[in-house]
């Protein structure tokens, strides 16, 4: 089995990015799948392009997205990803998308086909936060997780895929008061464990893990 995993490059004024720096560490196990580790322009569209561009050569088996969640305790793994881009700040290359479809025409929503609950659970067990989230925002994240299920959907029906977000690193918030963080370590092996999880688990299981708000 081959899994690609994909990270942000740092946007909005930061000078890193937790999700690629946490990727760039993460060991391989080759007796559980290929790894195949790529880094994403925090661009409107260019991002889907690299994306595509990746799984047309690779055809992995399944697609786990990553970005950075400032504000957020845990690591959330993402539901659903919604068909707009309502941009609070610009992107990389300075497109400032407001009230547009991520695909003119399309789905309103796409549903990730990871196994979401299976993820928390694994990292639960592993003392690592974790939750189902059902909002992955309306900036990039967002357009690469909805332009990612319509990719799978419409050309590649076989393969499963989805988003996770995951906190700020602890010198990212040193000025920023009361904003949680999470060490890169535990970020890497909570990634880790969700590639195992996502191998291992087909299908999702039974297991309460929603918010309640």
């Amino acid at each position: 089995m081959k899994v690609l995993i994909t990270g942000f490059d740092p946007f909005g004024g930061e000078p890193i990015n937790p999700a690629y720096e946490a990727i760039k560490m993460m060991k391989g196990n080759p007796k559980l799948c290929d790894l195949v580790k790529l880094e994403v322009p925090t661009v409107f569209g260019k991002s889907l392009e690299t994306i595509g561009e990746a799984v047309e050569k690779e055809r992995p088996d399944v697609v786990i997205c990553v970005g950075q969640a400032g504000g957020r305790f845990d690591i959330s793994v993402e539901r659903v990803g919604i068909n707009l881009d309502e941009a609070r700040i610009p992107d990389n290359e300075g497109n400032f998308h407001q009230g547009k479809s991520i695909v003119e025409g399309g789905e309103n929503a796409y549903f990730s086909t990871l196994p979401n609950r299976a993820i928390v659970k694994e990292l639960k067990e592993n003392r690592i936060p974790a939750s189902v989230s059902y909002s992955a925002g309306t900036f990039v994240c967002n357009h690469v997780l909805y332009g990612l299920m319509h990719l799978i959907k419409t050309k590649y029906p076989d393969m499963r895929g989805g988003f996770i977000h995951v906190p700020f690193l602890p010198e990212q918030v040193m000025d920023k008061r009361n904003v949680p963080s999470m060490s890169l370590e535990m970020i890497c092996r909570g990634l880790e464990l969700a590639v195992k999880a996502s191998v291992e688990n087909t299908e999702d299981i039974n297991y309460v893990s929603g918010e309640t708000h």
